[in-house]
């Protein structure tokens, strides 16, 4: 294992435009070039969210969310300024961090280095605490009261809003060091992924970031496995900007029950409009679409039929459906392409979630087509709890993957058409949306 970085505090020596310069050293870049953002991909939140004034990164905290850079780090130095324009904000940074969100959450799978204002528990501190977040992992350097993956700093160095921090982050092997303001607080080995993207997280409140600078140290020997790299960009754009329903069509009726909440788009199930459906106003051919979505109600208990891997019904000996009870959280699903029979369903049947409801349904279709678009396995997680679907549209085939788990796979859809936008379904339940990424398959 190489040595590990010794830690220095560079003394700032340049004033301009009331923002500090870090001496230039060599082998240290700018991650922020103090005009614009550069180098930098703004994940899942509103466009204004993120912005440059005056030397500074500003994030406004609205919605909650993340912006990362474009290439991944391994082993390096990072350092930063960052200060919260309101008493109890909260921000973060984070280091080795997928691409994209994980299921049901605004954030990124990655070792967070938290910015937070003068808000100390038992939990958590606002002095630097470094901890894993959604599914990464790490040893703290110090046991946590709570037995958490979270390093609780050894002395309370941060402070208060609106006063400037400096925070250095040294990345080795899977190792973490914070320094704050100067000295060495915090950190964890064993990180769990040990290579990927830096975010800079926007969560409620105002915070601003300025002089951050970045230093890459020699790769590990033997390289990263990618057990321990984190997942890369892959050409997805966000659907949903967390603050309004920009890129869909914003039917009157839609007001008031097609709800932005933050990082969820929320539907009670009660549109006013004539088409009650939420389409979005780009149309898309070939394309791979990640959608979160969970149903908020109360389950039930309801009869519904049993569906055949085929794509037929179960039958008595009458003749008449089999039934099954089963606890009812709501129905919705996803049109593709304008279409409401190439419709992916979103439901609590025994089936499961995922199948294609008017091609299975639709007798006059070849048997090969209905039990292709059958669910091959249940995989939808308990009523209320957060899925992931993965979509993806490649001529009239279709596969679908839900919470990873492919359940239709390169499913023929005989006459869909070329083109058209996607819908979220209305079916008179209350749902929720969230994490809506697309990409164009070209």
């Amino acid at each position: 294992m190489k040595a590990f970085p010794r830690l220095v505090v560079i003394v700032s020596c340049v004033a301009l435009t009331g923002s500090l310069l870090i001496a230039a050293e060599p082998g240290w870049v700018p991650l922020f070039n103090g005009r614009d953002l550069s180098g930098w991909v703004n994940v899942n939140c509103a466009p204004g969210t993120w912005s440059a004034r005056d030397g500074m990164i500003i994030s406004t905290g609205v919605p909650t969310g993340v912006m990362r850079t474009e290439k991944q780090y391994e082993n390096f130095e990072l350092e930063l300024e960052w200060r919260h324009m309101k008493a109890g904000g909260n921000a973060g940074v984070f280091v080795w961090s997928d691409a994209l969100t994980s299921p049901g959450v605004p954030f990124s799978r990655s070792i967070e280095i938290q910015v937070l204002d003068g808000r100390n528990g038992e939990w958590y501190t606002s002095h630097g605490d470094v901890f894993s977040i959604h599914g990464a992992t790490l040893k703290p350097d110090r046991p946590h009261p709570k037995g958490a993956m979270r390093c609780l700093p050894s002395e309370r160095r941060a402070r208060p809003s609106p006063e400037w921090n400096h925070y250095r982050i040294v990345c080795m092997n899977g190792v973490i060091k914070l320094a704050v303001n100067g000295a060495v607080v915090s950190g964890a080995s064993e990180c769990k992924p040990r290579k990927g993207y830096i975010c800079l997280e926007s969560e409620g409140s105002e915070c601003h970031f300025r002089n951050i600078r970045i230093q890459e140290l020699p790769a590990s020997d033997p390289p990263v496995p990618a057990s321990e790299t984190a997942e890369l960009a892959q050409g997805f754009v966000s659907l949903y900007t967390g603050i309004d329903l920009s890129g869909w069509k914003q039917e009157a009726g839609h007001k008031g029950h097609w709800l932005p909440k933050d990082w969820t788009l929320d539907y009670d199930g009660k549109s006013e409009a004539e088409d009650k459906n939420l389409w979005s106003e780009k149309e898309y051919g070939d394309f791979t679409l990640m959608i979160d979505w969970r149903f908020t109600r109360k389950p039930e208990l309801k009869e519904v039929p049993i569906v055949l891997p085929d794509g037929n019904y179960a039958t008595n000996n009458d003749g008449s459906r089999k039934m099954t009870e089963v606890p009812d959280a709501g129905d919705s699903g996803i049109y593709l392409r304008g279409n409401s029979k190439s419709q992916v369903n979103i439901w609590c049947w025994p089936v499961g979630s995922g199948e294609v409801y008017g091609y299975r349904e639709d007798n006059t279709m070849p048997a090969e087509v209905r039990a292709g678009v059958t669910p091959k396995v249940k995989a939808d997680k308990k009523p209320g709890e957060w899925n992931r679907f993965v979509i993806t549209m490649k001529g009239d085939r279709l596969t679908v993957v839900l919470n990873d788990k492919a359940v239709i796979e390169n499913a023929a859809l005989p006459g869909v058409p070329a083109r058209g936008p996607i819908a979220l379904q209305h079916h008179g339940d209350p749902v929720q949306f969230a994490n809506i990424f697309i990409k164009d398959l070209k």
